[in-house]
C-alpha cells in the first residue's frame, strides 16, 4: 500500500479519536464548565449533526475542487476546531467547536474512499478502503482510552491539543506524499442527493441505521458517568476501560462483517440488533456491580458497532437496485445516518439523565434497538416480497 494511504489511513484515526473521545470525557468537562451531564452530552449531538450535513452538503459543494487541496483544506479545518476547543474560555465557544470539527469529518469520509481507491490499483481497491477505516477502529482501541487518560491526568483541553498535533501531522504527510492529479468523479449534485431520499427503501434502511445505531449512544454517551456513579470506578480507571470496550469493538465489527457475508445482512442485523438489546437490558441491572458492568460493557462492545459492516453492505444493495446512479451517494447518506443516530441518541440520553436516573439510559436504549430490529425484520419482508413479485414477472 502507498504511503499516501498511510496519511489517509492516520488522518481517520485523528478523526475518529476526536468524535468519540468526547464519551470519556463527559464528566470531567461537565466539572470543569460548570454544566450539567446532559448539557455535556449536547457536544456529542452537535458534533454528529455537523457530520451529518457535512457529509451529503458539503461534499456536494466541493464536488469540482482538487482532491488533494480539498483534503489539506479539511484537515486544516479539523486542526482549527480542535485548537479552538483546546483553547475555549466555555461552554459556548466549545459547542462551535465541536461543530466545525464534524463539518470537516462529514466531508473527509466522503471523499477519502474515493481518494483512496484512486492511490491503488483496481484489484486493490477493497483493500486501501479497509485500510483507511482502520484508523476508525484503531482509534477506538487506542486513540480513545488514551485521549481519556491524558484528559483525566491534565486536563480535558490537552486532550484536544494532542488530537490537533496528529492532525497536523496527517495534513503534512498528506501535503508531501497525496499526488496532484488524481482522477476526480463526476461531482454529484445536490438534486441528485435529494432525489435518493425520494426512495422509501432506501428511507427505511436510513431509519434502520439512526434508530439501531442510536440506540446505543443513549447510554454510551454517558457510559463515563455511570461507570463512576453507579459502578463506583474511580475516574482513573475510566481510560482502562475504554481500552475494554475499543478491544471488543474491533472484534465484533470483524464479526459482524464475517456474519453478514455468510447469512446476509438482514439475518445478521436481527441476530445483532437483538443481542444488542439483551445487552443494554442486562447493564440496567448489573451496572451497580463493578466486575458485572465491567463483563457487561465488554460484551456490550460486541455488538454496539457490529451492525455497522451489514447496514453498510445492505444500504449498497438496496441502492444498487433503487439509484443505480447514484450508489455512493446512497451510501454517504448512510454515514449521515449513522451521525444522526448518534445525536438523536444522545439526545434521547441527557433527557432521561435529567429527568430520571443515569442507569435509565441503560433500558430505554434497549427499547429503542428493538424498534430498529423491528424495521429490520420489516424490510426483510419487503425484500421477500419483492423477490416473489419478480419470480411471478418471470413466468
Amino acid at each position: 500500500m502507498p504511503l499516501a494511504l498511510w496519511a489517509l489511513t492516520l488522518s481517520a484515526f485523528a478523526i475518529g479519536t476526536t468524535e468519540f473521545v468526547i464519551v470519556g470525557l463527559i464528566p470531567t468537562i461537565a466539572n470543569d464548565l460548570s454544566v450539567s451531564l446532559p448539557s455535556a452530552g449536547l457536544l456529542v449531538s452537535l458534533y454528529a449533526l455537523g457530520v451529518a450535513v457535512g457529509a451529503p452538503v458539503l461534499t456536494a459543494l466541493t464536488g469540482k475542487l482538487n482532491r488533494k487541496w480539498l483534503l489539506i483544506g479539511l484537515m486544516s479545518v479539523f486542526i482549527v476546531g480542535n485548537m479552538l476547543a483546546w483553547a475555549a474560555p466555555g461552554y459556548h465557544s466549545l459547542i462551535v467547536a465541536r461543530i466545525l470539527t464534524g463539518l470537516a469529518h462529514g466531508v473527509f469520509f466522503s471523499i477519502g474512499s474515493t481518494i483512496a481507491t484512486r492511490l491503488v490499483p483496481k484489484e486493490k481497491e477493497a483493500s486501501a478502503i479497509a485500510l483507511m477505516f482502520t484508523g476508525l477502529t484503531v482509534a477506538l482501541v487506542t486513540g480513545v482510552p488514551l485521549g481519556t487518560w491524558i484528559g483525566q491526568h491534565f486536563g480535558w483541553r490537552a486532550t484536544f491539543l494532542v488530537v490537533s498535533a496528529l492532525g497536523l501531522v496527517a495534513m503534512i504527510g498528506s501535503a508531501l506524499l497525496v499526488p496532484n492529479n488524481l482522477k476526480q468523479s463526476p461531482s454529484a449534485s445536490l438534486v441528485k442527493q435529494l432525489s435518493v431520499l425520494t426512495k422509501p427503501r432506501l428511507l427505511l434502511v436510513y431509519a434502520m441505521t439512526a434508530v439501531g445505531y442510536g440506540g446505543t449512544f443513549v447510554a454510551f454517551t454517558f457510559l463515563a458517568s455511570i461507570l463512576e456513579s453507579v459502578s463506583g470506578f474511580p475516574s482513573s480507571a475510566i481510560g482502562l476501560i475504554m481500552l475494554v470496550y475499543g478491544v471488543s469493538v474491533a472484534f465484533g465489527n470483524i464479526w459482524g462483517g464475517k456474519m453478514a457475508d455468510n447469512i446476509g445482512p438482514i439475518r445478521a442485523l436481527s441476530y445483532i440488533f437483538l443481542a444488542l438489546s439483551a445487552v443494554l437490558l442486562l447493564f440496567y441491572f448489573t451496572a451497580p456491580y463493578p466486575w458485572f458492568a465491567l463483563v457487561t460493557v465488554l460484551l456490550w462492545g460486541a455488538f454496539a458497532f457490529g451492525n455497522v459492516p451489514g447496514l453498510q453492505v445492505y444500504v449498497v444493495q438496496i441502492a444498487e437496485r433503487e439509484t443505480p446512479h447514484a450508489v455512493d451517494v446512497a451510501s454517504g447518506l448512510n454515514i449521515a445516518a449513522f451521525n444522526v443516530g448518534i445525536a438523536f441518541g444522545a439526545l434521547v440520553g441527557g433527557h432521561i439523565v435529567d429527568q430520571y436516573r443515569l442507569v435509565d439510559t441503560a433500558w430505554v436504549g434497549a427499547v429503542i434497538v428493538l424498534m430498529a430490529l423491528a424495521l429490520t425484520r420489516f424490510s426483510g419482508y419487503l425484500d421477500k416480497k419483492d423477490r416473489f413479485t419478480a419470480q411471478l414477472n418471470n413466468v
